[in-house]
Parts: structure tokens; sequence; C-alpha cells
């Protein structure tokens, strides 16, 4: 016999929004019915989906560097290893090479404006992702019906490295706003004189 929930349980159960609940009964993508007496919408529940399309996964690597580029691999086998333990269905492997503070990511962006071809992001860390402002794209992927997965919650033992490539980029990038023409020259002075710096 199949066993239905009402829509708005069904939202708090996948992490989505009512209204992102609602449009997607109105598409057809979740089944279910509405009752012509009340109105209330009734979703039939599906306990072996992890999220509300599906268990499509794309899985997404990033390091800062070319310097960190054999890394790579490593995060996408233990992305891999991870959806197979879960019996999720891999659907494209992303790999990018940019600092976890630009905005222009051609690769996460591209997943974020097309989700049609995935339900879950899978990532190893929250900062593969971003640096900052991890909940707003959180957010984001919730409200398009899809669920954002973090295989490893603490932080990574040895980031240093990147730490510190990542805050040249952010010298760089002020550099740039206060010297104007003299940008080069300016950046090159702060990043010798941090790299130069020793602690006490």
């Amino acid at each position: 016999m199949r066993e239905y929930m009402k829509l708005s349980a069904y939202a708090r159960q996948h992490g989505i929004t009512y209204h992102t609940a609602w449009k997607h009964f109105r598409a057809g993508r979740i089944p279910g019915y509405q009752d012509p007496d009340t109105g209330t919408i009734y979703i039939e529940k599906r306990d072996d989906q992890p999220s509300s399309c599906g268990n499509r996964v794309a899985l997404y690597a990033r390091v800062s560097s070319t310097t960190n580029k054999a890394s790579l691999d490593g995060q996408l086998e233990r992305l891999r290893l991870y959806a197979a333990a879960k019996g999720y269905e891999v659907t494209s492997e992303n790999t990018e090479i940019a600092s976890g503070l630009n905005e222009n990511r051609r690769i996460l962006w591209g997943l974020l404006n097309n989700p049609q071809d995935w339900d879950i992001l899978l990532a190893e860390h929250k900062d593969r992702i971003t640096r900052f402002g991890y909940a707003y794209i959180d957010a984001l992927v919730k409200e398009k019906g899809k669920q954002l997965v973090i295989i490893n919650e603490t932080e990574p033992k040895d980031k240093t490295q990147e730490l510190m490539e990542d805050f040249i980029s952010i010298v760089t990038s002020f550099c740039s706003r206060i010297y104007g023409s003299q940008r080069k020259k300016k950046t090159r002075e702060i990043i010798e004189a941090i790299n130069g710096h020793e602690e006490p």
C-alpha cells in the first residue's frame, strides 16, 4: 500500500522550501495528489531517495593552483568511493583549478546554473565549494530542489599552502583597487614581505 505525507512535511524532510516543493509537484516531478475538498497536497513517500529528484550525483573537486593539481585525483577517488557506498549514480566528474575565493569559477557556476543533470552535488570539504559564503550556495542548491553533500565536515589537516595562496589572491585584488597602475610593483613588494615573514 502506498503511503503519503503532506507537502509541508515532504519539504522539511528534503531540506527545501514549501514553495519549491509546490513547484516540483505542479511540474509533475514528485508523485502525489491534491485533495479536492481541502486543497491539501499529499506526496508519495519514497524513503529510498536521498533528495527530491533522485540520486544522480555530480562530483566536484577543486585545488587553488597548479602546484596542488596532483591532489585532484585523490579528491575524485574519495568522492567516487563515497558515491558508490551510497548507491549514487555518478553523472559527471568535475575538477577545477581556482582559488576558493574566486567568484568566477566556470566549472562550479556551470553546475549551479544547469542542475538538470544532477540531484546531488558532492564535494570533499566545504572549502572545496567556497572559502566564504557556503551557506548561501547551500541555500541556492536547496531552492533548486537539489542537495549539496559534503563527505568530510572536518577541516583538512594540511591546508597552509592553499590558505596562503588564497591570501595572496586577496592582496592582489586589493592592490589592484588601491594602487592602480602601480599594482604589480606594490603587489610584489607585499607578497615578498609576507613570504619573508618568520613567526617569532
